[in-house]
């Protein structure tokens, strides 16, 4: 007789699972937000504890000594955060207000959405493609420990003139929801050596994902009354997201280029200059900045991780090696894209 699947077992597949339907999550979020949104309002109270679910499953995974690995070669660091938090967020700045001029509230949406740290599912997405691995926990772990800092600096220098806005209050937020769980989820891989990650992750991962869409069907349930799919400007504010998705991903192919980094580390640069904690971007954007602040970061959910995966097949290629293609290395800090070998 066939024996049945264990607990670990059952959880690592429905995780992979998960992963497989990443480009639909998002979107069935913002579906059930708005089509329940009487019953997913309920969880705006609760939040922040998801969130901190989803912030603890990536970080649990991190370690200290990530940062002296990749401290050895600060370039691909430099270059992230300079794509990431100074280019991108005054490309959209000056973009989206050429195009929606005194719209102050979408304006700052936008400029929120590419001021939050890079998203833990970037380290998925530089996995496929054979990235380097610890280049990516690395970059996520320092950009979500600055994200307090970071983030309501770059709002108030864009927006301190156009929008009254509770920067503390922003920055408090972020600590809870990103920082104070990714503290603890180092500090019980560190404490523990790697025993309880390996023991919890299994289960932490897909409900993680889970989460995921929990978050963004209650921030889409806060704004549903307000969203009229017949408005044009609802469509132009989609059509915009997808440009400013467009250009983080050609800036970061570009400047990964122009830097000489190795296959591995411009994949990472890539993704990590791609991808936004959007969900962390929406939740603030409801809770702190105008209504209308909240479209561009919903809005964005929606595209994410398609953009991902449609971006990386356009600048990358293909995330899996061809027939007849044959992987050469494969350490999580040497990995690139795969060597045709000659015969």
């Amino acid at each position: 007789m066939e024996s049945r699947p264990g607990p670990t077992e059952f959880a690592l597949a429905l995780n992979t699972r998960l992963e497989r339907l990443m480009p639909v999550l998002a979107p069935a979020g913002i579906v059930l937000g708005f089509l329940l949104p009487a019953v997913f309002i309920r969880l705006r109270p609760f939040i922040p504890w998801i969130f901190g679910i989803m912030t603890l499953s990536g970080a649990i995974k991190l370690k200290a000594r990530e940062f002296g690995l990749v401290l050895r070669d600060p370039l691909p660091i430099t270059v992230t955060f300079f794509s990431s938090h100074l280019i991108m967020p005054l490309v959209v700045f000056l973009v989206s207000t050429l195009i929606f001029r005194e719209n102050g509230g979408i304006i700052a949406g936008y400029v929120l959405v590419y001021s939050v740290p890079t998203a833990v599912s970037g380290f998925i997405w530089v996995n496929m493609y054979r990235g380097d691995s610890a280049l990516a926990l690395a970059l996520i772990l320092i950009a979500t420990i600055a994200a307090p800092f970071i983030t309501p600096l770059t709002i108030s220098a864009l927006l301190g003139a156009r929008v009254v806005l509770d920067i503390s209050g922003i920055a408090l937020s972020l600590v809870m929801m990103v920082l104070v769980p990714t503290v603890i989820g180092i500090g019980t891989n560190e404490i523990s050596r790697g025993k309880i990650p390996r023991i919890i992750s299994p289960f932490l991962s897909p409900a993680a994902k889970l989460c995921l869409i929990l978050v963004i069907a209650a921030n889409a349930a806060a704004v549903a009354p307000r969203v009229r799919l017949d408005d044009p400007q609802l469509w132009i504010i989609a059509a915009v997201c997808i440009l400013f998705a467009v250009i983080a991903y050609c800036l970061s192919r570009l400047t990964g280029l122009l830097c000489r980094l190795n296959p591995g580390k411009q994949v990472t640069v890539f993704f990590s200059t791609g991808l936004r904690n959007i969900s962390a971007a929406a939740t603030i954007a409801i809770e702190f900045f105008p209504e209308e602040a909240a479209l561009p970061a919903l809005l964005g959910i929606v595209f994410q991780q398609t953009m991902a995966a449609l971006m990386g097949r356009l600048l990358l290629g293909s995330p899996f090696p061809p027939r007849g293609e044959i992987q050469i290395g494969g350490g999580a800090g040497t990995a690139g894209p795969p060597l045709k070998r000659r015969r």
